[in-house]
């Protein structure tokens, strides 16, 4: 049975039923298997095991030893379904790799460890809960007959084998319809085609209906053509096992069969209710028409009293689909009046489509009913009647594994590219013998004597000393990523060369080192623990005197992340460049990748180091994420930038008693921040939402002020004077900026420059500024001079002339003087009403100039953009 283990997995285990508990069960297969791969069918037992996008089919014949299934290398199978396993073979559909929608049929040999193909591309449907129906059934009555759906190119054809897949031959259509009028049907362009589908229902047959006790009689649904044709669902008959075929209803029908095909009994397959039957008793060339009740019902299902023989069977459905069910019983009995003798029955030999009487090696005969008998067979009734073996032809051996038959000659097997032979097989220990296959194997059940016998040319070889191959080293449970302390068990798997002799060399890449002899046959484990986090580098050398191989791979001993905290400077400038880093606990956390998300964008940017540089394109709150994952963890973390196209920057010191106490943390700068900027807006007046506050990672402990610009805008035409930036200049030169820390000590916040300018994030030169308001300077001298001495080269009307400024670049500044007359600046110092007055006052000048924040000169921030003026 399949049990599930405490990890999550599933096992194969054993127990008796008489005590059958989670403690007295017994692992019959090493290692985990996948879910509801478990199928114990007759002699055979299967499972399979995926590893990443690989999976292995491994068989048991006779609760021995799991063996993997062999198939051609290159099948690649996305899917396995066991057909049949009856007969010492296993019969299964293979999806390979570049099939969606059909399978190929492979035989076994009588392990069912080797396989070979039979019939490509046989029709599959998907069914609810990913069950998979293939086209594909096996006749009963007669050993090695199937019938299968070929799909090719988009058509699905019916083919037939009588020699388990050896020969397939399409369906010969019915030379006359059921009115007894010839069909224009006609091969090779004609076939007849039927739909090999179960029935949902389990109490009505299926399209294509068989029975033991009735060999060589088929009753399906299809219809004729060059192809199959959905919803088509003629009926026809065939009484010599598919040979030939006659169609007797011209809609679907349910069928069964009673004493032993005696009787075959037909019910329209219809939802309207019923209350007539068919029944024939000379399989199917004549019909008799019986009331089984004389109220319509809608039937359900059909079933038979137990046994072959019967002749007993029962009706059962509903007059409404609110009433009750209804169960008609109906009795052939009586309208037999004997049981049948020795003289009414014909002796049927069975041939295929060719006439051919040795099929399966053996001729065979079988007993049947003559058509004008009118009687029971019985309780003591036996299809068979005689089992003669033949002589031996090339039809009686199939392709042996590795070989593939000849699409020109279908009596000869290839070799596949990949295949060799002469080669000895993977379990070929030294001291052994094996055979060379001639590309030929005697197929199973068949019981044919005498020559030709096509495996007499194989030779026997005895097992050289191989050298290691296709050596591998694994961890149970494919964990390649461990934390420090956790217990491994690594496996080393050897696919070809002797075992026996080979001695292993196991380095685990942190000093210790160890020598095994038959590692892969004794299965000996290796466990291990890593205590120290680190990349390690396993390595194992198989080696013998024919050769050597090796195996290396790498462990990642990490602890999983506990935390990531994102970095960033709360404000940016757009399309300035800006550092996001991310800060990973524990900080030895080694192999860790970087997901960054940013803004909108669904599609992260992917880093191995822990810090990424970027730009903002656009205005506003841009989120940002970063994700921190290893192999056994993740963790993510989000801020929030403000981007602005201006903004002030004044660069802050502390005093150096502050560095004592600096952790170098994220959440402390965070804290001493907001302590600053809480403090500077309550002694400036300025409000708190336009400062911002930024300690630096490191030591001396440092901090950026940013000063935001004011909700308010200014008005079209005006420049706007923020004077926010010397009242902030003042606090700071008066020292008026302090916090206590632990145990009353007095922390002074002050200007990192006091002498320097503090410009925007547009990059204003001071240079420019100085130069421009000096100009402007000279330029206002000047006219006051002509003013006041009243030049007599000056007219009256020109005595206040506009100013002339030509257009500069927009990188410099200017300080504008309105007018002749200078405004008046007052600059604040520690007197909070004052402050406060001036500091929330807006002051505004008309001019033909668009305003923004003004540059730094003498603690003033004058900047704005160039325009070019007119008079």
């Amino acid at each position: 049975m399949e049990m599930q283990d405490t990890s999550g997995g599933y096992l194969y285990v054993t127990c008796l039923i008489q005590n059958c508990s989670d403690k007295m069960v017994t692992a019959q297969f090493l290692g985990k298997i996948d879910h509801n791969s478990l199928l114990v069918q007759d002699d055979y037992v299967f499972v399979k095991v995926t590893t990443g996008n690989r999976t292995k089919h491994y068989v048991s014949y006779r609760r021995n030893e799991f063996v993997q299934m062999r198939f051609p290398k290159y099948a690649l199978p996305k899917d396995v379904q066991i057909v049949s396993t009856d007969e010492n073979q296993v019969f299964l559909a293979l999806q390979e790799w570049y099939q969606s929608d059909t399978y190929n049929l492979y035989q076994s040999d009588p392990e069912g460890i080797y396989y070979s193909i039979v019939l490509e591309n046989v029709r599959s449907t998907k069914q609810p809960e990913e069950n998979v129906l293939i086209d594909i059934l096996e006749v009963r009555g007669i050993k090695g007959v199937f019938l299968a759906n070929q799909k090719i190119d988009g058509r699905v054809a019916t083919v037939i084998t009588y020699n388990k897949g050896r020969d397939w031959e399409p369906l010969a259509p019915p030379t006359t319809d059921m009115n007894g009028k010839p069909v224009s049907c006609k091969a090779p362009d004609c076939h007849l085609h039927l739909h090999l589908r179960w029935a949902d229902n389990p109490y009505v047959s299926g399209t294509v209906h068989t029975k033991d006790s009735a060999p060589g009689l088929i009753m399906g649904a299809g219809n004729l053509g060059s192809k199959l044709v959905e919803y088509k669902e003629e009926m026809y008959i065939s009484s010599d096992c598919g040979k030939t075929w006659r169609q007797v209803f011209e809609e679907e029908h349910h069928i069964l069969y009673l004493d032993h095909g005696g009787v075959i009994v037909a019910i329209k397959d219809t939802s309207i209710p019923l209350k007539i039957l068919k029944f024939s008793i000379d399989e199917g060339r004549t019909w008799n028409i019986h009331n089984f009740t004389s109220t319509s019902v809608f039937v359900d299902g059909l079933l038979s009293e137990p046994g072959d023989e019967t002749l007993v069977m029962t009706v059962f459905g509903h007059i409404s689909y609110r009433s009750d069910w209804e169960l008609v019983k109906v009795d052939f009995r009586q309208s037999f009046p004997r049981q049948c003798t020795e003289s009414d029955y014909d002796s049927w030999q069975f041939t295929d489509q060719k006439e051919e009487k040795c099929i399966m090696g053996q001729e065979r005969t079988f007993r049947k009913r003559k058509d004008t008998a009118f009687c029971i067979k019985g309780k003591s009734y036996t299809s068979a009647l005689t089992n003669k073996p033949c002589q031996c032809t090339e039809k009686d051996y199939n392709c042996d594994y590795g070989f593939e038959q000849s699409h020109m000659e279908t009596d000869r097997c290839i070799a596949d590219f990949w295949y060799d032979p002469d080669s000895p097989p993977e379990d070929c220990h030294l001291g052994q013998t094996y055979m060379s296959s001639t590309g030929y194997r005697k197929m199973i059940s068949n019981s044919c004597e005498g020559e030709p016998n096509k495996q007499q040319s194989s030779k026997k070889h005895s097992c050289p000393l191989l050298a290691p191959k296709g050596l591998r080293v694994g961890i149970k449970g494919q964990m390649l990523a461990v934390a420090p302390g956790d217990d491994i068990t690594f496996t080393v798997h050897q696919e070809q060369g002797d075992t026996s002799s080979t001695k292993y060399q196991v380095d685990l890449g942190d000093g210790v080192r160890t020598i095994y002899q038959n590692l892969t046959v004794t299965d000996e484990p290796i466990q291990h623990r890593y205590e120290n986090p680190g990349i390690y580098k396993v390595k194992v050398k198989a080696e013998n005197m024919a050769g050597h191989d090796e195996a290396t791979m790498y462990i990642q001993v990490t602890a999983p992340l506990q935390e990531v905290h994102l970095e960033v400077v709360p404000i940016a400038g757009r399309n300035h460049e800006v550092n996001l880093t991310a800060t990973v606990l524990p900080s030895e956390a080694n192999l860790t990748v970087f997901y960054w998300w940013i803004g909108d964008s669904m599609q992260p940017i992917l880093t191995l180091q822990n810090n990424l540089l970027t730009r903002f394109p656009g205005t506003g709150k841009v989120s940002v994420t970063v994700q921190a994952t290893n192999s056994r963890s993740m963790v993510q973390d989000t801020r929030t930038v403000r981007v602005y196209d201006n903004f002030q920057v004044i660069p802050l010191s502390f005093s150096r008693n502050l560095d004592r106490f600096n952790p170098n943390i994220p959440e402390w700068r965070d804290d001493i921040g907001q302590v600053v900027t809480k403090i500077l807006a309550k002694i400036t007046g300025v409000p708190q939402n336009s400062l911002v506050t930024v300690v630096k990672p490191g030591l001396p402990t440092s901090a950026n002020l940013y000063v935001l610009p004011l909700d308010t805008k200014p008005a079209k035409r005006s420049l706007f004077v923020d004077k926010r930036i010397p009242a902030i200049i003042q606090v700071f030169n008066d020292n008026n900026v302090s916090f206590v820390i632990r145990g009353g000590l007095q922390v002074l916040v002050m200007l990192a420059d006091p002498n320097a300018g503090y410009h925007g994030a547009a990059g204003s030169a001071g240079v420019w500024t100085l130069a421009v308001i000096f100009l402007i300077g000279l330029i206002a001298t000047g006219a006051f001079i002509l003013y006041k001495f009243k030049s007599p080269w000056l007219r009256p009307e020109d005595a206040y002339p506009p100013l002339f400024f030509r257009k500069l670049p927009c990188t410099h500044n200017y300080a504008q003087m309105h007018s002749v007359k200078e405004q008046e600046m007052i600059s604040p110092v520690n007197h909070s009403e004052d402050t406060q007055q001036i500091i929330q006052g807006e002051e505004y000048i008309d001019d033909d100039l668009d305003s923004q924040t003004l540059g730094t000169h003498s603690g003033v921030v004058l900047n704005m953009n160039c325009r070019e003026l007119h008079s």
